[in-house]
């Protein structure tokens, strides 16, 4: 066996806490979050039918085009985020492996920092754990991670559109209950 190549191998660490130097900010790739298929049906309905009540409207008043809408299949890929693998080492000179997901500032985080990490574990045996909260040791910094969310990729204007659409069938449901 040729031990010549031989780099030994990150750990992943077990404890929610972990005080470390950062060894290597790795190149970042990104991932993609699952939309629930059921979630967003009830959303598409809901906006369903006030976007009828809107159609309706734009073609009483023969206002124009209709707006450009995603489809279906490009709201159920789900938004993608950054993953950035960390290496670290402690104290002891073990070498550990955690992922960054999202985004933070450029200058936030340098080979060589002291760090103390909050990390989750990402459920998959396979995936290192996945950083909560880095306070930076070296420069005093509190830093959050953020991610794009299954809301934030939806929109507002989606989303405001079906409360809206709720709201109308609401209401329909409770007139026809008086009738």
């Amino acid at each position: 066996m040729d031990t010549t190549s031989y780099s030994r191998r990150s750990l992943h660490p077990t404890g929610k806490i972990l005080t470390a130097q950062i060894v290597r900010l790795m190149d970042g790739y990104p991932r993609e979050i699952r939309v629930g298929q059921p979630v967003l049906v009830v959303v598409l309905a809901a906006a369903g039918v006030a976007g009828l009540l809107v159609r309706l409207v734009r073609a009483l008043r023969s206002a124009g085009s209709g707006g450009g809408r995603r489809s279906f299949k490009d709201l159920k890929k789900g938004p993608e985020y950054l993953v950035t693998p960390v290496r670290l080492r402690d104290a002891d000179g073990r070498a550990y492996e955690v992922e960054l997901h999202g985004h933070l500032p450029q200058s936030a985080l340098h080979p060589a920092d002291h760090v103390q990490l909050t990390l989750r574990d990402q459920g998959d045996p396979d995936l290192p754990p996945k950083i909560e909260q880095i306070v930076n040791l070296t420069t005093g910094q509190l830093l959050r991670p953020r991610t794009a969310t299954l809301w934030s990729h939806l929109g507002p204007p989606l989303l405001l559109q079906a409360v809206l659409g709720a709201l109308l069938l609401t209401a329909l449901a409770a007139c026809a209950a008086l009738v």
